[in-house]
């Protein structure tokens, strides 16, 4: 995956990245900024900065501004949950550019901060993802211990991981309606269980759907 600046930006001087920075604090009276607040009042675009100087961080410094959050007090699991809604939100894999506010909590330079590069951040989340140890069949689930006093082998909640394998096996549409957030973006989807829990339903890849928050209100009305 590569990406590159536009032609003309690549002769643009380190002062005058550095002049702009200093420009748009002094407009928004502020000793530090964030890239959302840049890319909304600044000349360039923030991942200009992140090229050139190689984080954002090191853009601010060099501009005599404070640094704002530091990625290193975000945890793996929140960035990961963030991509997943990202990803969700979208119907697919995110790109570069994509990732920032408001579809993004965190912008992509953190990502990149973090694990290295987009590419690596984004493999990591695949083995984050395949690493679901509850993506299980019907029939690997006969072979457990029921819990004592519970009708079921496998519990209720449906964790991070399992959603989303469960949306991306559905194209992040709901099984019903067939709307998504990548085309209505107030559409949220749930993912339930298509034998009712109550019913004696499990926890299992295969007994699990994607609905729309509107098509799961009207099942459980009809269960």
């Amino acid at each position: 995956m590569k990406f590159e600046l536009d032609d003309y930006r690549r002769n643009i001087t380190e002062r005058q990245l550095i002049e702009d920075l200093i420009i748009v604090a002094k407009k928004l009276n502020k000793i530090s900024m964030t890239h959302d607040e840049y890319n909304s009042n600044g000349k360039y675009g923030s991942t200009t900065y992140l090229r050139r100087f190689g984080s954002w961080f090191k853009a601010l410094e060099k501009a005599g501004l404070q640094k704002t959050r530091n990625p290193a007090n975000i945890s793996e699991e929140d960035l990961f949950k963030n991509l997943e809604e990202v990803w969700i939100k979208l119907g697919r894999q995110p790109k570069y550019g994509e990732v920032h506010n408001p579809l993004s909590k965190y912008h992509v330079g953190t990502y990149e901060k973090r694990f290295g590069n987009w590419r690596k951040a984004l493999e990591k989340f695949v083995s984050y993802i395949n690493g679901e140890e509850d993506v299980s069949s019907e029939e690997s689930i006969k072979s457990l211990e029921p819990q004592k006093k519970s009708r079921h082998n496998t519990k209720r909640g449906i964790n991070e991981r399992l959603r989303f394998i469960v949306m991306k096996r559905d194209n992040f549409k709901c099984k019903s309606c067939g709307r998504s957030p990548a085309t209505d973006m107030n559409i949220i989807l749930h993912v339930d269980h298509i034998k009712a829990w109550a019913n004696g339903g499990e926890t299992v890849f295969e007994n699990l759907q994607t609905l729309c928050s509107k098509c799961n209100i009207g099942k459980s009305d009809l269960e």
